[in-house]
């Protein structure tokens, strides 16, 4: 039988290596292909060469912020839309709202269960 996500590519971004290897973890076991980032500027560059399916980003990053990585890919001509979970420690409404205006799938607060993840990420990829 398959596994939920065989055959999709996803793009971890996050600052810390603990939270990047628990979800590569959980999505490997999904049959999926990862991909990791530890900062904004090496997200756009490996987003723009590998086209992943599925983007988890986190919104507070060195070098440049997941927000401004999302408008940096936003404007980018592919065929395919890189669907996109945001997750952070930002408690605040402020932040949400700016990464749904960026069009973010998902927006989901840390800490996090990976069941959560993994659930929102079959949603958005319809998996």
């Amino acid at each position: 039988m398959a596994e939920p996500l065989d055959g999709k590519c996803v793009l971890l971004v996050d600052d810390d290596p603990e939270i990047v290897l628990a979800m590569k973890t959980v999505f490997e076991e999904t049959g999926a292909s990862v991909l990791t980032a530890g900062d904004g500027d090496t997200a756009i560059r490996m987003a723009t060469e590998h086209n992943p399916d599925l983007l988890v980003l986190d919104a507070l990053l060195p070098k440049r912020s997941g927000f401004l990585v999302l408008e940096k890919l936003k404007n980018r001509q592919n065929g395919d839309k890189t669907r996109v979970i945001m997750i952070t420690g930002n408690q605040g409404k402020r932040h949400q709202a700016w990464a749904k205006s960026l069009g973010v799938d998902d927006y989901i607060n840390k800490p996090f269960r990976m069941e959560r993840l993994l659930q929102s990420a079959e949603k958005v990829l319809g998996a």
